[in-house]
């Protein structure tokens, strides 16, 4: 498909700015002319930004500015685009940071399998390729790496390897099956997303992408991921498994998680307790004892790992859209 052809397809970018006056500019005049709708949210920025975008949008029509009174987060900011988005035609709506760090050469590649129906969402993928992973700085591809396979457990995409990406596309006949005042408004955002597009069955498509790091400031600290993802992260676990298994359907994975997980918990609790008791005694523990904590071990550990290899074959590989858009 060549370029001149995506003008057929309404494509819309959302471009959630915070502070970035240096930035800004260069990226809204970087977005090719196939694109219909350029939404650029203003999340109540403190230096120029605001005006910089209402100056750029008095020569570009295609530029809506939205401006929030508070400030919202980087989810919140999207879920503002994702709605003005859903009010337009627009038939992909389409994530691009304000700060530079993406490259609109990418966005065919991004855009491709959603226009042809081969998948639902596409997000770009920083690992797959080893020469983008030399020049991330260290801090991050440590980061990155241990939250990707927390975030694969959470959410049920097993195979989605940079879940903490911002450069993302959706279709718009997925989006409108996803309820917006779910989506967390910091950064939780991407992984909240997942969340939601698994409890629909939504096909994800990973695309090579490389990040350009420049002098841009992240506003995401180590301490606030320590201290925000854990907990909803264990949530956004907890209701996939309630929905998906209890609720959805009831399957041999739901039978190893109700069997498997009392089991392992009793006798992990059991055997804890008569150790201490026959240790306080000074005898040993009969066989029998030994054996109920053991065996209960044993079987609900290995119920739950056959819960878990279910669970990795239960990722969404057909997509749920429509088909190809024309």
């Amino acid at each position: 498909m060549k370029l001149n052809d995506f003008r057929q397809i309404d494509i819309a970018i959302v471009v959630p700015a915070y502070n970035v006056e240096s930035k800004i500019k260069g990226v809204i005049r970087s977005i090719p002319s196939y694109i219909k709708n350029i939404i650029v949210v203003d999340d109540a920025s403190t230096d120029h930004t605001n005006e910089i975008i209402a100056n750029i949008a008095q020569e570009d029509p295609r530029i809506t500015l939205i401006q929030h009174k508070k400030n919202l987060g980087v989810g919140g900011a999207m879920v503002t685009g994702f709605q003005e988005a859903l009010r337009s035609s627009a038939q992909i709506i389409v994530k691009m940071d304000g700060d530079g760090q993406m490259s609109v050469d990418d966005l065919p590649r991004l855009i491709m399998p959603l226009i042809t129906g081969e998948a639902d969402y596409a997000k770009g993928n920083r690992f797959l390729d080893i020469t983008v992973l030399h020049k991330m700085p260290f801090i991050r591809l440590v980061g990155n790496t241990a939250l990707s396979f927390i975030v694969k457990a959470a959410t049920g995409y097993w195979d989605c390897i940079d879940p903490s990406n911002g450069f993302l596309a959706i279709r718009r006949d997925i989006l409108i099956q996803i309820p917006l005042n779910k989506i967390h408004h910091s950064f939780f955002f991407e992984i909240s997303l997942l969340s939601q597009l698994y409890l629909i069955d939504a096909y994800i498509k990973n695309i090579p992408l490389p990040t350009r790091y420049g002098d841009e400031k992240s506003h995401l600290s180590i301490l606030q991921v320590l201290s925000e993802f854990p907990g909803r992260l264990f949530l956004i676990l907890a209701r996939r498994i309630l929905l998906k298994n209890f609720l959805y359907n009831f399957s041999m994975e739901s039978i190893y998680l109700l069997l498997g997980l009392p089991m392992l918990i009793f006798g992990g609790i059991y055997g804890g307790i008569n150790w201490i008791r026959y240790d306080r005694l000074g005898i040993g523990a009969p066989t029998g004892t030994i054996m109920i904590a053991v065996l209960s071990i044993i079987l609900g550990f290995q119920m739950l790992l056959s819960a878990i290899h279910l669970d990795l074959n239960k990722v969404p590989k057909t997509p749920i859209n429509s088909g190809r858009l024309e």
